[in-house]
Formats: C-alpha cells, structure tokens, sequence
C-alpha cells in the first residue's frame, strides 16, 4: 500500500518529514448516507496501522459530499482524534469553494486542499483571502489539469482504459471536475496553443510555468504535482526556482481563461 510505502521511507531519512494523508475515499458508494464520523475514525486508525506512526501529521478529508462540511459532529470526532495524540492537523479536501467556505468556519480546520490551476481561478477570485483571514493553508492539486497543461497532449493522445482520462470526461465514474479540471479536451488544447503563445519567449517547458503560476499566489502552501518518473520529480521541483511570470503573463493568462472558460467553469466548482 502506499501510506506503507512512504513511511518505510520516511523512517529511513534523517530529515524531518511530514506525512499528510487522506480518509474517506473508500467510502462506496460515495454518497452522504454512507459516512458516519466513526466511519472516518476507523479509516485513520487504518493510516496509523499502515504506516506504523503513532501520530498523522495531516490528516485529510477526501472530498465528502457537501452536506458532509455542516455536521459538526464530524469536527468533534477528530477533535478527540487530536486530543489522543492520533493526528496533529486536520483538513478537507474539497471539489466546490462552497465547500471550502464551509470547512473553514469550523475551527479544526487547519488545511483546504483544491483544484487550482490556469483553468481554474475561482479558489485564487473567492477564497483565498477568506483562508488567509482564518489562517488556513492551502494545498493545491490537479494543477496541471490532468495532463494538459503540460502542453505535451494533442487531438491524437490515447488514454487508457482505466484512465479517468479517457472513462470520465463527462463525470461518468465521479466529479467530472477532477479530470481536465472540467473543461472540454478539445477547447482545453485549443487553450494551450495560446498558453503556449503567450511564453513563446521564455526558455522553460508549458509544465513548468504552470506550476510557477500556481506558486505565484502567496496564499499556495504547497502544489501537488503529481509524477510517475523521477525525472518528472526533478523537473517538478525546478518550477519552484525558475523566474517569476510578470504581470503581464498573468494577466495573460487570466484573459485565456476568460475566453475559454469563465462562463461554463466558474459557476460549477
């Protein structure tokens, strides 16, 4: 399993590391009427078994239906968590910003991870300063889009069968949001182009300036990005060293989501 995978890690460096991880996205199917807070106590139990921590530095919520957010009786459960030396943080992670909003007004809530990428600006327009206010991080994830923003797909790009890229376009297996951030493949390539336009001049690769605008937000804690290569892993950790986007590029930028996708992507997530 992977949470064993990465403390067997963990306990074999010198350095201080701190392991984040998630609970509740086993919960099938994944409606309301399936969660219960000792539900979600038993799958944290289950992290500290596999990674044979006495304590979860992070532990988050993976994206619960909405009403999930209002029940305090969900708060109080990790609360105990904490009070047992079992977790040090808590925090959700979130498909709509009317969730985030949500979470943060209960207190525990230390952390907010959410799809924020150049396709998607409502968490930067709508909550960031809302989470600055209750000093809570935020973590951003899916910042490459699924893939598309590193600028290497095309109308000729083949996904796998298991792929959600390929079985979940239209959110046929869960919120379509979580693939390609939501927008339509073929305006998202017809997007690139201009991406790619707009930094025509700079010598850094498409997924690289992605992930450096993400970082430009003061706000961003930390950027998931994920990689299966560890060459992928080094290329990713550049993008926090390489020079920032001016303001024009940002601007730019924001008018590329303003054509493609302000009207359609806003008002779902």
């Amino acid at each position: 399993m992977s949470e064993a995978a990465v403390a067997k890690v963990v306990k074999a460096r010198k350095e201080q590391v701190y392991i984040a991880t998630k609970c509740g996205r086993r919960v099938q199917p994944h409606q309301a009427d399936q969660f219960s807070p000792q539900k979600l106590v038993g799958y944290v139990e289950d992290s500290l078994k596999n990674t044979g921590l006495n304590t979860l530095d992070l532990i988050q919520w993976h994206c619960p239906p909405t009403v999930i957010y209002e029940q305090d009786e969900y708060y109080t459960a990790f609360d105990k968590l904490k009070e047992q030396g079992k977790i040090r943080y808590m925090g959700v992670s979130v498909e709509k910003v009317a969730e985030a909003k949500m979470a943060i007004a209960h207190p525990q809530v230390s952390t907010v991870q959410i799809i924020f990428n150049m396709f998607r600006f409502k968490p930067e327009e709508e909550f960031f300063s809302l989470a600055k206010e209750h000093n809570v991080g935020i973590i951003a994830r899916v910042p490459l889009a699924s893939g598309l923003l590193t600028g290497k797909f095309s109308q000729d790009s083949a996904f796998g069968k298991e792929d959600h890229r390929n079985f979940n376009r239209q959110g046929e297996a869960f919120d379509k949001g979580e693939t390609f951030s939501g927008v339509d493949y073929e305006q998202g390539l017809e997007a690139v182009e201009k991406l790619k336009q707009i930094f025509s001049g700079r010598p850094e690769e498409l997924v690289q300036l992605a992930l450096r605008w993400v970082l430009m937000f003061p706000e961003v804690s930390t950027v998931i990005a994920g990689a299966s290569r560890p060459l992928q892993i080094s290329e990713n950790v550049k993008a926090s060293q390489i020079p920032a986007l001016s303001n024009q590029e940002m601007e730019q930028v924001k008018g590329v989501y303003d054509q493609y996708f302000r009207k359609e992507i806003q008002p779902q997530w």
